[in-house]
This record gives structure tokens, sequence and C-alpha cells, in this order.
């Protein structure tokens, strides 16, 4: 019992530290400031950004789930697009084709 009560304590803050790896980009014609200010948000809530792109208005970066949740309703002009970063095959399923 005392063990089971000690393991959910302990759950929300293994929860709350998980960071998600994401893409996050913009629209076209976006203000390099609001791009700044957003890794700026997302380094701030405990989150990094891996990568930043330069074909593409947008960054990669690992994050807490809270952060990209506050990224996504900061600017309504200039909506950022976030997505999970994942392996991408050509093939279907990854695993598969291993």
């Amino acid at each position: 019992m005392k063990l089971t009560f000690a393991a959910l304590l302990v759950l929300p803050l293994a929860l709350a530290g998980s960071l998600k790896s994401v893409i996050v980009t913009f629209p076209k014609g976006t203000p390099d400031s609001v791009v700044n200010q957003a890794k700026v948000s997302l380094v701030a809530s405990g989150g990094v950004i891996t990568h930043e792109y330069h074909l593409i208005n947008g960054f990669a970066a690992e994050a807490p789930v809270s952060a990209l949740q506050t990224l996504s309703t900061q600017d309504t002009q200039y909506k950022p697009n976030i997505e999970e970063d994942k392996v991408v095959s050509a093939y279907g399923d990854y695993a598969a084709a291993v």
C-alpha cells in the first residue's frame, strides 16, 4: 500500500519532466521576431531547440507538452503548426521494412 502511494506521488513529477520531440513551422510571411519569440518561450519553459530550419520557417525542438500548448495559442495571426517529429517511411511501417 505504501509503495503504491509513493508511486502515485512520483508519477506526476515524472510526467511533467517528459519532453516531446516536435517540428514547429510557421506560415509563409511570418516575421523572424515571431519565430524567435516562440524559441525563447520554449527554452524558458524547459524545452531545447534541436535544429533550426532555413529553407522552411521553423525549427525542431524537444519541449514539455504544456509549453507546446502555450505556444500553439501565443499568436493568432501567425499560428504555428506543431507536428510530432518521427520517422517517416515511403514503404509503410518502418519496423516491417527492416
